[in-house]
């Protein structure tokens, strides 16, 4: 039998709905299901609760209903063991997302039987380096680190260094170290380049400048990207939508290939270019 881990969207009631369907389905089959403690209790499956870090340790999956956001936290709880993970859509783009609610039990059993594929996706490991020199807790990321002006009006000045050598001052309302997942997240949002997923390279997005130099920029996976706060303006840190505090002057964040990859579970390979075409409805134009 397998272990299976099962997150849910806290607040789409209908990934409440899909997720307590797939629970009982596996349950009834004798398979080990667990549930974060937090999701159990939306769902009152107390019963299959288990404190957050632990649902992923020798599990075979960690399977995510809702959408983008809900799989970059199974991806958190279940890449660092290397456990792969599947994203069932409840949400809306959804490109993390492999299987929509009519499919999941039919994909359960091809996963149950050994019949899928696994797709690499790149993560970043991100740093916060203080200015005297205190290091702090390594945060992952799937999609980017950003770091934004900590005021609203007020831009920030950022000093970026690759692999130790200082390349330029950035005046911006921010700065993003995507990875080629998030080219289609934050990035995408600021005309940042759509990268395909399985690519590696590190992709560095400016929110908008107030400089001439006002291009992205793709960048070999194994460059080092130190990004370090220049002015007086503080700056806020966010690591996949997750708010990490500020920065003051002197304090930098240090980006880097995370040496173990997200394992996203599909079914066939995917092709990035149809996905695309689906996401945008760019063959009805």
């Amino acid at each position: 039998m397998a272990a299976i881990g099962v997150l849910m969207h806290h607040e789409r009631k209908a990934a409440w709905d899909v997720a307590t369907d797939l629970v009982s389905w596996l349950d009834d089959r004798g398979h080990d299901v667990r549930l974060p403690e937090a999701d159990a209790a939306l769902v009152g499956l107390e019963s299959f609760g288990q404190p957050a870090d632990e649902v992923a340790v020798g599990a075979d999956l960690v399977v995510g209903v809702g959408g983008d956001g809900t799989i970059l936290r199974a991806v958190d709880l279940a890449a660092p063991l290397g456990v792969p993970v599947l994203g069932v859509n409840v949400g809306q783009l959804g490109y993390l997302t492999m299987v929509e609610p009519e499919a999941m039990r039919a994909s359960m059993k091809r996963f149950l039987a050994g019949s899928y594929d696994i797709d690499e996706r790149m993560r970043l490991d991100v740093v916060v380096v203080r200015a005297d020199g205190t290091v702090e807790p390594t945060e992952c990321a799937l999609n980017e680190a950003v770091l934004e002006r900590g005021e609203p009006g007020h831009t920030i000045r950022i000093e970026a260094y690759f692999d130790g050598e200082a390349f330029t001052p950035y005046v911006a309302d921010g700065l993003i170290v995507s990875t080629p997942t998030g080219s289609t997240a934050y990035a995408f949002s600021v005309r940042g380049p759509i990268v395909a997923p399985r690519h590696r390279a590190i992709v560095l997005v400016p929110v908008a400048p107030h400089m001439l130099f006002d291009r992205s920029l793709v960048l070999e996976p194994s460059t080092q990207i130190r990004l370090e706060v220049a002015g007086h303006r503080v700056a806020r840190l966010g690591v996949d939508g997750r708010s990490l505090g500020t920065l003051g002057e002197g304090d930098s964040i240090v980006c880097t290939a995370a040496e173990r990859p997200a394992l996203l579970v599909t079914f066939g390979r995917a092709d990035f270019h149809r996905v695309l075409r689906s996401k945008f409805a760019l063959a009805d134009r």
